[in-house]
Parts: structure tokens; C-alpha cells; sequence
């Protein structure tokens, strides 16, 4: 139910109360990242909507933070008084500044309906598009966004399939 409330709030152009938050602690593995003592963490709050239903990003932006940071606070008590600085990343950031169509990190949402064989859309789960020598390796294809280098590495995989290369061969 937590995970349908929080889409469903973006569902209706609002900000969820409970956002669906995935983190990562970059600085655990590289602690040059923050300052010595200190880490910094990368919030991902899922379902954020990309046209609200009351209001814009500019002045949302301050509401999504505070939730998050009350949903973080819930599962990490103190963890707000230690808090030295949040930068919020709209949807409507992603778009303007990266170009993310709709600001969709991952080319459209990774929900159930399109995973595995329907990612990005059914029939063209195996990398190859309809166009003969175009190949999909974004995050629109399996298994998806982030930094990964999985899709590439599979598109890569099918290119030389169908070029005849074994598959042992380098």
C-alpha cells in the first residue's frame, strides 16, 4: 500500500506525504566526496510528478524536500539536525537541464508493465528496433536506468550476435 499511495499522489499532480525514497551513500565508497567526518547522501524520491495539480516546481521544490527529509527522519531519528545542505532535482530540472523527456531518468517509469519483455515496449525487449541497424542501449532499455552500463553492454552483446561474432571472441 505504501508504494500505491506514493505513486497515486503523482498519479494526481501532487507530492506525496510518504515518498517512495531510493539512497545511496556515494562517500562510503569514496570519501572524498564530503568534508572529513561527514557523508553525503543521494535521495531519489520516486514518483515525484512532472505537472503538479496546485502550483510549480519553483516553490514545490521546498515541500518535496521536507518530505523526504520527514520520511528519512522517521526510519534515521536526528538525522535532519545534521543535514548541511539539500539540492532539490525536479522533474522539470531533469528535463530542462539533462534533456530527460518528461523528466523520466529512466526513459518512461519502470513499472511492472515495463519490465523485462515489455521494456521499453513489447517486442523490443531484445535491443533491436524495427529500423534493421538501430539497437536501443538507454535507460529505456533492459534493465533500465542509472549507471549500470548494463543496456549497453547487452545492445552490445545482440550487435555482434547478429553481426556473427562469437560471443567468446574479443
Amino acid at each position: 500500500m505504501y508504494l500505491q499511495r506514493a505513486a497515486d499522489a503523482a498519479k494526481y499532480g501532487r507530492i506525496s506525504d510518504d515518498p517512495y525514497l531510493d539512497l545511496t551513500v556515494p562517500s562510503l565508497a569514496d570519501p572524498s566526496l564530503a568534508p572529513e567526518g561527514g557523508h553525503v547522501m543521494s535521495v531519489y524520491a520516486q514518483y515525484s510528478p512532472y505537472n503538479l495539480r496546485d502550483g510549480d516546481w519553483t516553490v514545490a521544490r521546498d515541500t518535496l524536500a521536507a518530505r523526504v527529509i520527514d520520511t528519512l527522519a522517521r526510519h534515521a531519528p536526528g538525522l535532519p539536525d545534521r543535514i548541511r545542505h539539500v539540492q532539490v532535482v525536479t522533474p522539470k530540472d531533469l528535463e530542462v537541464t539533462y534533456g530527460m523527456t518528461g523528466g523520466h531518468p529512466f526513459h518512461g517509469e519502470p513499472a511492472l508493465d515495463q519490465l523485462f519483455v515489455s521494456r521499453p515496449v513489447y517486442g523490443w525487449a531484445q535491443y533491436r528496433t524495427p529500423v534493421e541497424g538501430l539497437y536501443l542501449c538507454g535507460a529505456g532499455a533492459h534493465p533500465g536506468g542509472g549507471l549500470t552500463g548494463g543496456p549497453g553492454a547487452n545492445a552490445a552483446r545482440e550487435i555482434l550476435r547478429d553481426l556473427g561474432v562469437p560471443l567468446g571472441a574479443r
